[in-house]
């Protein structure tokens, strides 16, 4: 199949890239060029920043595309932009995300809204997300015009296939999820305070995200919407074990007040919402495998054990209060 990625040169993206050039597919590439990959037989490049992709559409049909998968429309307008810019009658895949649902909106506010796990048909938010107060690394987007539900109406109207999907870890991974232990582990800090350390928050490997939307525009069945996660998930306290354990160490989990952790341990503390997500329906209908969750984490550690962040922060005075209280 020819195949227009929209994004496919970092961390997600790149990983789709290589899992559709794996399985013979050609491959039209259409990024800003900031992060260049390396020329691969089998992908074309197109250039241009998302607000002008249409005036492409003309390079875009000349591609003769069987698909497309959109991996990073956070805004209408990018949505729209895109689907100016794609022929019809393509198949079309989108990349969501689970913060579609009430309960992700109810987590922030210590509310328990939903009843897990969470299906396709679970509620979603009905008013915007907090603002995290942070700008994503690589995106140009305001936090207030960022939304999914928007973004998923605008191309289910084409038929899309819609992949919500948790929260994704593995190699290259620019958030590095793991970076809140592995960073005390660099240090050589073992004791790491916690709140209650309950939160059960479905996680996903990067591979079987990309195998998921490989499979996706290959299904028979547009239009459908489907959950992408681990079959079984750890809680926040569990899993900053398993981090410790796959990088060779172990770790102390010390019990502190919620109001005195860390910034960057918030999701150590007590939460009576949960965001499991039952990704089944995937699994049914797309085929889509499970990647061996221990070796997943295994590799994503090692990888950013040797890869740290360029700026991470040694201070950990945060924590040292957090003991004392």
């Amino acid at each position: 199949m020819r195949v227009v990625l929209l994004g496919g040169t970092r961390f997600v993206g790149i990983t789709i890239l290589d899992q559709l050039l794996a399985f013979g597919h050609e491959v039209m590439v259409v990024h800003r060029g900031e992060h260049e990959i390396v020329d691969l037989p089998g992908t074309r490049h197109l250039h241009t920043a998302r607000r002008d992709l249409p005036a492409h559409a003309r390079e875009i049909a000349a591609f003769r595309p069987d698909a497309a998968i959109d991996t990073c429309a956070m805004t209408v307008a990018d949505a729209r932009s895109a689907l100016e810019a794609l022929p019809r009658q393509i198949q079309l895949v989108l990349l969501s995300s689970m913060d579609v649902y009430r309960a992700f909106g109810s987590l922030w506010t210590r509310a328990e809204t939903d009843a897990v796990p969470l299906s396709e048909l679970s509620p979603l938010r009905d008013r915007p997300l907090p603002d995290p107060g942070f700008q994503l690394p690589g995106w140009d987007f305001s936090w207030s015009q960022y939304d999914k539900i928007p973004v998923e109406r605008e191309y289910m109207a084409r038929e899309a296939i819609v992949l919500r999907l948790p929260v994704v870890f593995g190699e290259h991974d620019y958030l590095v999820r793991e970076e809140f232990v592995l960073r005390r582990l660099r240090s050589g800090r073992k004791r790491i305070p916690v709140g209650a350390a309950n939160l059960l928050f479905t996680r996903g490997y990067v591979g079987d995200v990309a195998l998921a939307a490989r499979l996706a525009i290959g299904s028979p069945r547009p239009g459908q919407i489907y959950n992408v996660g681990e079959a079984r998930t750890a809680s926040i306290g569990f899993w900053m074990r398993q981090i410790a354990a796959a990088a060779g160490a172990e770790i102390e989990l010390v019990r502190v007040p919620d109001e005195s952790l860390p910034p960057d341990l918030r999701l150590s503390g007590t939460f009576s919402q949960h965001l499991l997500v039952d990704s089944h329906l995937a699994r049914e209908e797309l085929g889509v495998l499970e990647f061996d969750p221990d070796e997943a984490l295994r590799r994503s550690v090692r990888w950013h054990l040797l890869h740290p962040p360029a700026e991470t922060s040694q201070d950990f005075t945060a924590d040292d209060a957090a003991f004392r209280v």
